[in-house]
């Protein structure tokens, strides 16, 4: 099971997600990764490995923005690596997912979008619901991501915990 953190604030993102994904680990992974949003840029950290990996990688390299997103995996799909770990970026890197569950159908979305010019670099269901989501945006990212949403089997398992 993975778990996914979220957070808009005035605080800085990455402290806090870290946190979040520090409180989840007692339900195992193999991998962790956030993005954060910054003057207008998403940047992504992710490793295999346990939580102190992106740690010490965001020692190195960290990202001050106040908005982004979580992720600890348990693979399903691909085995754990740094490029199969959450979160996933489209083809042009503006739609960012993290994602828990299994798209059954992942393989057939994948051949569509390849088709498409899309090129994928994990192993992952989850990649593909970026590119799809991607592939058939329209100005208007809720009706975009409902649409792609209606394409995707077995989607997504979900849960919430909102903590202010």
């Amino acid at each position: 099971m993975c778990g996914i953190v979220g957070y808009i604030g005035d605080k800085k993102a990455s402290d806090i997600l870290v946190d979040g994904l520090a409180k989840l680990e007692y339900r195992g992974y193999d991998s962790a990764g956030i993005a954060v949003f910054e003057d207008g840029k998403i940047n992504i950290r992710k490793h295999k490995g346990r939580l102190d990996n992106l740690k010490e990688s965001l020692k190195k390299n960290d990202v001050e923005g106040h908005v982004g997103i979580g992720h600890t995996r348990w693979a399903t799909h691909g085995e754990p690596s740094d490029i199969n770990s959450h979160p996933h970026a489209s083809h042009n890197g503006k739609i960012v997912i993290v994602h828990n569950g299994i798209i059954e159908n992942y393989i057939d979305l994948k051949e569509e979008l390849v088709e498409k010019g899309y090129r994928f670099i994990s192993d992952t269901d989850t990649e593909v619901a970026a590119h799809l989501i991607e592939s058939l945006y329209n100005g208007d990212l809720l009706s975009t991501v409902k649409e792609a949403t209606k394409k995707l089997v077995g989607f997504l398992c979900s849960s919430s915990n909102v903590q202010r």
